[in-house]
């Protein structure tokens, strides 16, 4: 199968651990005098309303749902469905779990993306969202339900790569309501940006990126350089160079260090690029400063 997959999907399997894995599909529809008992799954569930209204129960909560609405219920989190609609009600139902690739063993930990935000405590024991009727997701859940019950060549490999595909823009579309969620709570964006700062003083060492720091706190790369810049008067980058460029002047003064072992231990990949950084923050070579700060001391003493 390896030889068959597309360039575009090896990254995202190489990159996993764990990976998307369907265990139940179904496709209903429902009248008023349906009733289901609640129940308990180990596993997700996603619900996707094509028509009609219904409520769910979920760990004791009513969650109202109407056309091209998509719920998602965490595991353990007891539910139950009940139908509104005179007309009855038509849904999607995709129960998943993720696999580790190592062993076969199965997981509730999931793609890192998904698992940033579905683990969020304050999204509670589900997470609603409002698509339209052609939304890719929507889309991807109509055929991953029509190759499952496919017989065709190929069918199985295809509805693979599909579930890679749904979760990817699940992802996408996760990060988005995230975001669009703490727009208007500017004390959770300010906390944000302090958990992202402390991440930064705490990784400053290793090779860390603008997208390692942004997907810490589950923004995007540009909302959260914007919401950063915004927050701190500078860019994240900067911010990060800065905390390197103040320890490497700590490491200067009080150690006898190697500039090039220094440049290592504070996450410059090489020494030139510590140099020309270095210069540019304090206006000195490395080695000026040290000679400066040892010309101190001595004026000093």
């Amino acid at each position: 199968m390896d030889k068959l997959l597309p360039k575009a999907w090896e990254g995202l399997l190489n990159s996993s651990d764990f990976l998307p894995v369907i265990v139940k599909t179904l496709e209903r529809i429902q009248d008023i005098s349906w009733s289901m008992e609640p129940n308990i799954h180990e596993n997700y569930e996603m619900v996707y309303m094509k028509k009609g209204f219904a409520v769910f129960e979920i760990a004791g909560k009513p969650v109202t749902l109407g056309p091209n609405d998509i719920v998602i219920i965490k595991p353990l989190q007891y539910h139950k469905f009940i139908v509104k609609s005179e007309s009855g009600c038509e849904f999607i139902v995709l129960n998943f779990t993720f696999e580790d690739r190592i062993n076969g063993e199965y997981s509730q930990i999931p793609l890192e993306d998904f698992l940033n935000f579905v683990s969020n405590e304050e999204t509670g024991p589900y997470i609603k969202m409002k698509v339209s009727q052609k939304n890719e997701i929507v889309v991807l859940m109509n055929r991953i339900i029509k190759e499952r019950e496919s017989s065709e060549p190929g069918s199985e490999f295809l509805n693979y790569l599909l579930i890679l595909e749904l979760f990817v823009l699940l992802s996408r579309a996760l990060k988005m309501e995230w975001e669009n969620s703490i727009k208007s709570k500017s004390p959770k964006l300010k906390e944000l940006i302090e958990i992202s700062v402390n991440y930064i003083h705490t990784n400053f060492e290793r090779n860390i990126s603008l997208g390692d720091i942004a997907k810490y706190v589950f923004l995007s790369p540009s909302y959260f350089t914007r919401a950063f810049k915004e927050e701190t008067g500078m860019s994240p980058i900067n911010y990060l160079i800065k905390v390197r460029i103040s320890r490497a002047r700590e490491l200067l003064e009080d150690t006898g260090l190697k500039i090039s072992d220094i440049a290592l231990s504070v996450g410059f990949s090489n020494q030139q690029r510590f140099n020309e950084m270095f210069k540019k923050y304090t206006q000195y070579t490395p080695l000026q400063y040290r000679k400066m700060q040892l010309n101190t001391r001595k004026h000093d003493m």
